[in-house]
């Protein structure tokens, strides 16, 4: 593995802890390395008595680019310990077990152990949020972007329905959501604050003072009282199904890594890091064609 530094960076602002994805040169596309930093930062701020609210950002041009499917820091051969779920440690497991063992950790579990911090936690998003990155910024309480931040998420075109963290229906709505893994296309902050999944859209030069703003102004409030606000209206989206559905699907989604493997195509279906990026860009290129028609 080669050594990159410090690829989370964690910093004290008064009450607000600032957690920042650092792998700017791979558009901070998160191995496991970096989940686990993440998670320890996370348990930080927990620990804190003094932090009100974590805010998680991207260090560079962009959010992330989601799961670490292709760099030379991409370490899912790895063991570490868990974290987030009571399983054995997949490395040296065959084929499904080992995929549904360390995806049910770093994944899903990791993901769902985050979105359970008792404390406020703000997305701030610019550029390019993809796929597993969507999973880290659902994850949070509140998500603020730029005005030129895209989103999407493609992993059906590995013949997977969507990432691991299956919340679309009840972020983006049952249509958006089929409309979204359907095509696989980009949409825009703009999109994204119309269908509901964005508490704000800010210029990009604004991003930072505006996040942390509102994370200021969320810390005046009392700690404990938001901590239990949080816990209630987390339970009333797990009362409409979230929690029971993202267990269903993590079993299509791995069903679906099976089939492709089955097949002779690989887990991914065939798929990699340089050919999904191709494939978005010929979806970006054919979505904005369409739209210019329509005008």
């Amino acid at each position: 593995m080669p050594d990159e530094g410090e690829v989370v960076l964690y910093e004290k602002r008064g009450p607000i802890a600032v957690v920042t994805l650092n792998r700017p040169d791979f558009r901070n596309a998160q191995n496991s390395v970096m989940t686990y930093a993440l998670d320890a930062a996370f348990t930080k701020a927990v620990e804190d008595a003094e932090v009100k609210v974590i805010v998680l950002a991207g260090a560079g041009k962009h959010f992330s680019a989601g799961h670490d499917i292709g760099t030379q820091g991409r370490d899912h051969h790895i063991s570490y310990e868990n974290q987030a779920v009571m399983w054995w440690d997949h490395v040296d497991r065959p084929g499904g077990d080992q995929r549904f063992a360390r995806e049910s950790e770093v994944y899903l579990g990791m993901c769902r152990r985050w979105r359970e911090i008792p404390k406020r936690t703000i997305a701030m998003v610019q550029g390019a949020c993809i796929a597993g990155a969507l999973m880290l910024a659902w994850a949070c309480d509140m998500i603020v972007a730029s005005e030129d931040a895209f989103f999407s998420d493609p992993v059906v075109r590995m013949g997977i329905p969507g990432v691991e963290y299956f919340a679309h229906p009840w972020v983006l709505g049952p249509r958006r959501a089929k409309e979204v893994l359907f095509t696989g296309e980009r949409f825009t902050a703009a999109q994204a604050y119309e269908w509901g999944m964005l508490n704000r859209v800010v210029p990009r030069e604004e991003l930072e003072a505006q996040t942390i703003a509102l994370a200021e102004k969320i810390a005046e409030m009392p700690q404990f009282g938001l901590a239990l606000t949080k816990k209630a209206v987390n339970q009333c989206e797990d009362l409409m199904g979230m929690r029971a559905g993202m267990d269903s699907v993590f079993g299509l989604h791995h069903f679906a890594h099976a089939h492709n493997a089955e097949v002779g195509q690989g887990s991914l279906g065939g798929m990699d890091a340089k050919s999904m990026k191709a494939a978005a860009a010929t979806a970006s290129r054919a979505s904005d064609t369409t739209n210019d028609g329509a005008k």
